[in-house]
């Protein structure tokens, strides 16, 4: 496959910016900034935006080197300031969510000006609908439109990429993924899972609609089933099918990489250890489901915990994430496990920050529209992460 250096990439020779953080005043992207700014490189043009510039300043002066960093405002309601935005980096990161309400302005002025674009949704109707909006105008100004850069989905996504790459070529393979974290949610986070269970009709339908859009994949089966709740012997804990963004990402990696095999499947789950916290889990899922779907109650829960707020460094601190991989073909399993430290905001801020900066700096696939961190970056992403501190091992490995 030819493969282009995003620095040569055409249409970033003449922007003022590498990268531009929006909503960096938010929680998570208050964290991406300060990576940022603790791991760019030196000679990375970077700024902070967002719809209020004094809050932007303010952040600027807490950064080290913030002198160097600019800022732009840019308001959602305001798709003028979106385009002027896209047009000035070669690559967007935004923080910006719930990204179906707040979203697609930005999506749209990033494929039309042929600037990457990056977030942390894991909103699947939102996704959907971006590819049947945006990606053939992203494809034909060579953007890279890439959703998913956090906790959703990166773990999900590369360990399954990893994992695969542990087993033989050209053969069958199946891939299960096993999901242990203790970590607290953001008023952010909580807006949006409120949002995605009171929308679960729009997101059928933008599923459906997506079907219709993609192109049929020709001469190998991939699949992404959601699996029934289980005792799993191979991880020691309850499986508990998980109802979220991550293996319809993994799915779509697969799809495009032939080096999944000619007949792939993966599936998704929580691991708990103990049957009576599965079985509350469960529950509580349900619960949240059907009280999402009433307003007043809808609107109370999000009050319980504004966006902009979240855990503090001492809980971050204390909190850690575990996706286990189990994967299996040509005579071959293999298991591996990626591992970090809190999932939801400093790993995630770590994530989202290697994302951007891979996009901007390393030597990536040729290619564009909507993709996956897995297609996007791949191996580069992985090598980032992993020089980061978030690990990626093989466990153990044998015939079968």
């Amino acid at each position: 496959m030819s493969r282009l250096k995003s620095t040569d990439r055409p249409s970033g020779t003449d922007r003022p910016y590498d990268i531009v953080l929006f909503g960096a005043t938010g929680f998570v992207g208050t964290l991406t900034a300060e990576y940022l700014a603790a791991h760019a490189p030196k000679d990375l043009r970077w700024a902070v935006a967002g719809r209020n510039t004094d809050r932007l300043e303010a952040l600027r002066e807490r950064l080290p080197g913030g002198s160097a960093i600019g800022v732009l405002r840019a308001d959602v309601s305001e798709p003028a300031t979106l385009r002027a935005l896209a047009e000035q980096a070669r690559v967007v990161a935004s923080t910006v969510g719930p990204y179906v309400t707040y979203g697609e302005e930005l999506v749209a002025a990033c494929a039309d000006s042929g600037t990457d674009y990056l977030d942390l949704t894991g909103e699947p109707e939102f996704v959907d609908l971006m590819f049947i909006r945006h990606d053939a105008r992203a494809r034909e100004t060579g953007a890279r439109l890439v959703h998913a850069c956090g906790f959703d989905s990166v773990p999900h996504d590369l360990g399954a990429y990893f994992t695969v790459r542990q087993l033989p070529e050209g053969v069958p393979l199946r891939v299960d993924g096993f999901v242990t974290a203790n970590a607290t949610f953001s008023g952010g986070t909580l807006a949006s899972a409120l949002n995605q269970f009171a929308r679960a009709g729009s997101m059928w339908a933008a599923a459906r609609d997506r079907a219709r859009h993609e192109p049929r994949l020709m001469g190998r089966r991939v699949s992404a089933p959601t699996g029934a709740p289980r005792f799993a012997g191979e991880v020691g804990a309850w499986a508990l099918p998980l109802p979220t963004i991550d293996p319809q990402i993994v799915r779509r990696s697969a799809k495009s990489l032939d080096r999944y095999g000619p007949d792939f499947r993966y599936r998704h789950y929580a691991a708990v250890e103990h049957l009576p916290v599965a079985a509350a889990g469960l529950a509580g899922v349900g619960v949240l489901a059907v009280a999402a779907q009433l307003a007043p109650v809808r609107s109370w829960l999000s009050g319980r915990l504004q966006p902009g707020d979240g855990p503090d460094a001492e809980k971050r601190a204390r909190s850690w994430f575990r996706v286990r991989f189990v994967g299996e073909g040509g005579g071959r399993r293999v298991f591996t496990e990626v591992t970090g430290g809190d999932p939801g905001y400093g790993e995630t801020a770590k994530m989202f920050a290697e994302a951007a900066l891979s996009l901007a700096t390393d030597d990536l696939p040729d290619r564009s529209g909507q993709l996956t961190p897995a297609t996007a970056m791949g191996d580069a992403l992985l090598e980032r992460l992993r020089a980061a501190g978030i690990g990626f091992r093989v466990v153990a490995e044998r015939s079968v």
